[in-house]
């Protein structure tokens, strides 16, 4: 499939509100304004996650502007002895009240609820700070401390823009930058949660949406080390229309090599079973060993959020653009289901 990559700023919507321009890009060339976008403000989703990881934690920081409902969550997962701990806050009908920046590179969001707050915070030179500070987390224990993401030189990220075939107002503008470089400490309860450069690693991920009736998206991501490189990929895909290009590459020291269409193949009987990953241009095989499984289910009126979350490791062979193969072996990283209705 020929795909269409973006070299230089275009908007993602037309004067009109329609979206316009689908493609893939290396860097967010793409202007969006959603004061612009045609469909109702309960129709735009805005997502912003970052995934970091060390040996022994992975840490998920969440914030979604759903139109209908809000959601701040953060899952501590010990990649030990498979425990793990989630603290959600929902709010109803925030319609932009979270002030989430239109663009990915520039802007800050700051969730607050009474005493806790979560920070998204872009910095200059395409670092990124996140600030937690949660009075009761779980079981009645803390969670509060600082992490400081760093970006490979000349980084390249997956930006796409995506539309649906029957629904012509709907679209899916999102980035993944699966490759930085994680310091800092998170005190958890009793515990300290230590993230030290070269030893970890963060994964941020992004999108703004104005959402189909209802869509069912798979998506896995993940980042590590192989032969001395630097090796994360994200891939994945929904109902949207990826006859312009599709949301599946690996990175090699945070440069791109953009893949065709990638299947997941999962055993519908148990869902922790191994899972397979293969490309139709035989450049991807990959298993991903489930190391555990969050569900998450949300509903307010109409509207219907529900996912499987999976995390694990990640092991397999990728063919990169110049034809060379690269062997990886348990990167840490994470799976997941999500449909969405409204």
């Amino acid at each position: 499939m020929t795909q269409t990559e973006i070299n230089a700023t275009v908007s993602v919507l037309d004067n009109y509100g329609w979206p316009k321009n689908f493609g893939w890009a290396k860097a967010p060339y793409f202007f969006y304004d959603p004061a612009l976008v045609y469909a109702s403000r309960r129709r735009i989703t805005e997502m912003d996650r970052y995934i970091v990881f060390s040996a022994t934690h992975l840490v998920a920081f969440e914030i979604i502007d759903s139109g209908w409902l809000g959601y701040m969550g953060i899952s501590v997962v010990s990649l030990k002895d498979k425990k793990r701990s989630t603290q959600v806050f929902l709010s109803s009908f925030p319609l932009g009240a979270f002030d989430m920046p239109p663009g990915s590179e520039m802007g800050s969001i700051r969730f607050r609820r009474k005493s806790d707050r979560l920070d998204f915070v872009s910095m200059g030179g395409g670092a990124r700070i996140i600030k937690a500070d949660i009075l009761r987390f779980g079981h009645h224990r803390s969670l509060r401390g600082e992490i400081v993401l760093l970006a490979p030189d000349d980084a390249e990220s997956l930006v796409t823009n995506l539309p649906w075939r029957r629904e012509k107002d709907a679209f899916r503008y999102a980035r993944s930058s699966p490759w930085y470089s994680a310091e800092g400490v998170i005190q958890f309860g009793t515990s300290e949660l230590v993230f030290t450069q070269g030893n970890a690693w963060g994964i941020f991920e992004w999108s703004r949406v104005v959402r189909p009736k209802s869509d069912l998206r798979f998506c896995a991501t993940a980042c590590g080390m192989a032969r001395g490189f630097r090796i994360s990929f994200s891939i994945g895909y929904d109902t949207s229309d990826s006859s312009q290009a599709t949301e599946n590459a690996f990175f090699v020291d945070g440069k791109i090599h953009k893949l065709d269409q990638v299947t997941f193949h999962i055993s519908p009987g148990n869902w922790m079973d191994s899972w397979h990953f293969t490309s139709n241009d035989q450049r991807l095989t990959m298993t991903f060993h489930p190391h555990q499984e969050r569900e998450d289910k949300n509903q307010l009126l109409f509207y219907s959020m529900r996912r499987r979350q999976f995390y694990g490791f990640f092991s397999g062979t990728v063919i990169l653009d110049d034809g060379s193969s690269m062997d990886f072996k348990n990167l840490t990283g994470f799976a997941e289901r999500k449909k969405t209705q409204f």
